[in-house]
């Protein structure tokens, strides 16, 4: 049998592939969005969070209860997860989907596809856009109104986790409009309770957790410092906050549906040289440090936290050049930075040698860690800030064919959507303060068809905010596996 396919980047139109046998779960999860005007899928990577959407999407539409998709997604989700699942299912036929990014977004807007997918950036455009042309103000509501939207499912629903944010700011007015909201995650509240409340209100308008953050705040939340900086819950909230949600959520866990491969975690500690080590003190306590006639100032103990990370990974950035080789200030987006150690380097490259061409993917933090990465390892694939889509896409075949030994990943850039399966490897060249960057980078790896353990390894500054880190991160965990345990216990075992 010979199969043809209408699908280009602009435009996806299913006319063959394979047939959709959904598993039990996926069936409970589609059901739980076929019958919740306001939803939210809280799935770990691989459980195939996408055609779960696509099907409950379809069911309705074919009952003429709905009518067109806006899916809201990271940029690279955008190009390589919703296109392709589409593709990959023969049962999503009749189904056409369009990528509302690049020079003919415009007519693709207008194209009648029944799902629209944009990315967070994109917003300004699309609900902007057509009141410019017609002359009726930017953000009027009539021009969203007549693409005929009424469906919005935001994929990575925690990328609307804070209400201050302009992109919640943008879309709150709009969210009326859709008669149907349903948002996707892993990682609900990596980072803490107070994390649910914006995700909840594009879903629910505030039925759940009330209209306004700050009344979230005082009633759910007490302050630990004087100024209101941090929040902790008061006694008996965290029981509250789960009832509330229990009615918005399903929560299903790989560790339950899938078979995964067991997953070690190594510390791999370092011991930083004495110059470096005095410099680090130095901003530690008196917030200056001179380094080969450079100095590097931070204005509070915020920043020192910030710029000890850094130190501990092996550099600082600088107000000016300095004295930085101009090569890798080129390479660290032309900021100067000045190198005072290369312990973590030297780790990763008896790392790199004791696994003799496995496959490692390196998660590193700051542009200049990259930079001196790259100084190490010439050539070697990565996917941060700035990666074209081309070399992205590139460097995830180059991966899955096991033809990378090494490949350099920013946790924001391919922490959601990118499956990573030729290698089981991840290392941590600088520990990330955030949990859901750090669970999420992990999953790219771990996750079912691997046929081998799946190994993180984490190198580790001795003495430093390195270990603080890694605390919190064990401190998140719990706290975020402590809600998913709530939220199954109260809904029990039905339909599993």
């Amino acid at each position: 049998m010979t199969c043809t396919s209408r699908t280009t980047p602009e435009k996806s139109a299913l006319s063959c592939g394979r047939p959709w046998k959904p598993h039990k779960y996926q069936v409970r999860a589609m059901r739980w969005l076929v019958q919740h005007a306001a939803a939210a899928l809280f799935l770990d990577p691989g459980l195939g969070k996408t055609s779960i959407a696509l099907g409950a999407f379809k069911v309705l539409k074919e009952k003429g209860v709905a009518r067109r998709a806006l899916v809201v997604a990271p940029l690279r989700v955008c190009h390589n997860v919703w296109p392709a699942e589409l593709e990959k299912w023969a049962d999503f036929h009749g189904l056409s989907l369009s990528v509302l990014h690049g020079p003919r977004k415009e007519e693709r807007r207008d194209d009648g596809a029944d799902v629209h997918v944009v990315n967070p950036e994109g917003l300004p455009w699309l609900l902007g856009a057509r009141d410019a042309a017609a002359g009726g103000g930017w953000g009027s509501k009539r021009s969203l109104a007549g693409l005929g939207y009424d469906t919005l499912v935001i994929d990575e629903l925690s990328k609307f986790k804070h209400a201050t944010t302009q992109r919640f700011k943008l879309l709150k007015p709009y969210l009326p409009m859709f008669a149907r909201r349903w948002g996707l995650t892993g990682s609900p509240a990596a980072n803490g309770l107070l994390d649910l409340f914006g995700q909840a209100y594009v879903l629910d308008l505030g039925n759940a957790l009330g209209r306004y953050v700050t009344h979230y705040r005082t009633e759910f939340f007490q302050p630990l410092d004087p100024n209101g900086w941090e929040w902790g819950l008061q006694p008996g909230a965290e029981e509250r906050i789960y009832d509330r949600l229990r009615p918005l959520a399903l929560r299903m866990s790989a560790e339950e549906y899938l078979e995964l491969p067991e997953l070690t975690t190594t510390d791999v500690v370092v011991e930083l040289p004495e110059k470096a080590k005095k410099v680090y003190r130095q901003l530690e306590t008196l917030l200056v440090a001179e380094i080969d006639k450079n100095v590097v100032s931070v204005a509070d103990s915020s920043a020192a936290s910030n710029a000890c990370r850094q130190a501990a990974a092996g550099a600082l950035y600088l107000d000016e050049t300095g004295d930085a080789r101009p090569e890798l200030v080129k390479a660290a987006g032309g900021r100067g930075f000045v190198e005072l150690h290369q312990a973590k380097l030297d780790a990763l490259e008896d790392l790199v040698d004791e696994l003799q061409g496995q496959p490692l993917l390196v998660a590193y933090e700051y542009k200049h860690d990259l930079a001196r990465l790259l100084a190490r390892w010439p050539g070697t694939p990565y996917i941060g800030g700035g990666t074209s889509e081309k070399k992205a896409a590139f460097a995830v075949k180059a991966w899955n064919a096991g033809g990378l030994p090494l490949l350099f990943g920013h946790p924001a850039a391919m922490g959601h959507g990118l499956n990573l399966q030729g290698g089981c490897r991840v290392c941590w060249f600088s520990p990330t303060w955030n949990f859901e960057l750090y669970d999420q980078m992990i999953r790219r790896v771990w996750r079912q068809g691997q046929t081998e353990k799946c190994r993180v390894y984490r190198i580790v500054a001795k003495d430093t905010v390195d270990e603080d880190v890694l605390a919190a991160l064990g401190r998140k965990d719990r706290g975020q596996q402590a809600f998913f345990d709530a939220l199954r216990a109260r809904r029990g075992k039905e339909g599993r």
